[in-house]
C-alpha cells in the first residue's frame, strides 16, 4: 500500500457538490492499494499512521500522534498513487493498482483499523467516485509511506 499523509488543520471531501467527509485538525491520507497488497499490509499501515508522531508537543517537537491530539483522519482512496513509471514515455501505467474488487475492501478495512488503533474520528471519501478534496495544510508536513519499503 502507498500513502501520502498530510498534517492538516481542516479537510473536506465533496462528491457532486455534497460534503461526504470532513475533519478538523488531523491527517489527510491519500491511499493507494497495489495488486500485491493484502490484510497484513493494510493493518501495518493503519497502525503506523495512527501512531505517526508529526504533531508538536509543548516544546514544539514533533512528538505527538493524531491519537494524542484527539484529531481525525480524512482517508481518500487514490489509485493514481500506484503508478509504474520506470518505462519510457509520459503516460503513467496503472498496472500495479489493485482492481476495485480487491482495493475497496482493503480501503474499508484500513479505515476501520484506524478506529481500532485509537483514531476516533475517521472520515472518508467515496471509493471510485470523482471527488473534490480540500485541505488546509498545517506546516506543511507531508509524509510518503509504502509498505513495500517497510514503512
Amino acid at each position: 500500500m502507498r500513502a501520502v499523509i498530510q498534517r492538516i488543520s481542516h479537510g473536506e471531501v465533496r462528491v457532486k457538490g455534497e460534503t461526504v467527509g470532513e475533519i478538523n485538525q488531523g491527517l489527510c491520507v491519500m491511499l493507494g492499494v497495489l495488486v500485491t497488497d493484502g490484510e497484513a499490509q493494510c493493518d501495518h499501515l493503519a497502525e503506523k499512521i495512527s501512531n505517526l508522531r508529526i504533531f508538536e508537543d509543548d516544546n514544539q517537537k514533533m512528538n505527538r500522534s493524531v491519537k494524542d491530539i484527539q484529531g481525525g483522519v480524512l482517508a481518500i482512496s487514490n489509485f493514481t498513487l500506484c503508478t509504474e513509471n520506470k518505462k519510457s514515455g509520459n503516460r503513467p501505467s496503472f498496472i500495479l493498482a489493485a482492481r476495485p474488487e480487491q482495493a475497496e475492501p482493503l480501503y474499508r478495512r484500513f479505515c476501520e483499523k484506524l478506529k481500532e488503533f485509537g483514531v476516533e474520528k475517521t472520515a472518508r471519501g467515496i471509493f471510485g467516485a470523482d471527488m473534490e478534496v480540500s485541505i488546509q495544510a498545517d506546516g506543511p508536513v507531508t509524509i510518503w509511506m509504502d509498505t513495500d519499503t517497510n514503512c
